[in-house]
């Protein structure tokens, strides 16, 4: 049997991650629809485009192929962005996840900054090491952008 790629919630202190369902739509609108000068470096939906969106994370999700989760900020309780794990690779026999990437990642400009995706990156790469028992996990980044973390 191979690995589900599936991810539970993971809460911190200032984020809990949930797995993304329609319910964020609202929220991840809103949060899509703040002062979009800041998304230079990836792609964000529009507030009209949350919805396909989400529909087409969900269809990575249905092939195996993306866990997809909705950043929630602890106080207010609202979506403020998205992230995932995806790329999953199996070991060569076929039991386990050897190596996943941490990706999709976006923020509402209003939550840039406040620690929130650098303690979901911790919740991910925790999880995925301690939980999955990958040997490798991968983060891209363009070069000259100091606001990732």
């Amino acid at each position: 049997m191979g690995f589900i790629l599936e991810g539970p919630v993971l809460e911190g202190g200032l984020v809990r991650l949930e797995p993304l369902e329609h319910r964020h739509a609202a929220d991840l609108a809103v949060a899509a629809d703040e002062d979009r000068s800041s998304y230079r470096f990836t792609w964000v939906p529009t507030a009209a485009e949350v919805e396909g969106y989400i529909d087409a994370q969900l269809a990575r999700a249905a092939a195996g192929k993306l866990a997809p989760y909705a950043q929630v900020d602890r106080v207010s309780g609202r979506a403020v962005g998205a992230t995932a794990y995806w790329d999953p690779r199996l070991w060569p026999q076929g039991e386990g996840l050897s190596a996943i990437e941490v990706g999709f990642t976006w923020l509402a400009p209003s939550a840039q900054g406040s620690g929130m995706n650098t303690e979901a990156k911790y919740l991910l790469f925790r999880h995925a090491f301690e939980n999955w028992g990958v040997a490798r996990l991968m983060v891209r980044d363009p070069s000259g952008r100091s606001t990732s973390l």
